[in-house]
């Protein structure tokens, strides 16, 4: 893989994974306001986000599988950071959003 595509699967770790933990916040505060269906769309669009963040990641790891050696930079090191804090700010998103089902009934 040549460094502009290495790159670019970078951008796309660091742009799906902050999509998802946004979409996540969003999901949170619309939780916290009691309005369930617009949390449950919300995180159908953080899940979505981080499908995309790990297709993008998992061309990476196809390669390096088959003995294609990737170059690693900071911005790599950093998309694979983002991605991994998205994923579980998503999950304790979830947690959360049903703690305060549970607290709304």
């Amino acid at each position: 893989m040549s460094q502009e595509a290495a790159l670019e699967v970078a951008m796309q770790l660091i742009m799906y994974g902050g999509e998802a933990k946004s979409c996540a916040i969003e999901a949170m505060a619309a939780a916290k306001k009691r309005d369930f269906k617009v949390a449950n769309e919300r995180m159908t669009a953080a899940r979505a986000a981080l499908l995309e963040a790990h297709h993008a990641q998992a061309r990476v790891l196809a390669q390096e599988a088959q003995g294609i050696e990737q170059p690693l930079s900071l911005f790599m090191i950093h998309g694979q950071d983002h991605l991994m804090t998205s994923i579980a700010f998503v999950d304790l998103a979830q947690e959360l959003i049903e703690v305060y089902q549970v607290l709304a009934q």
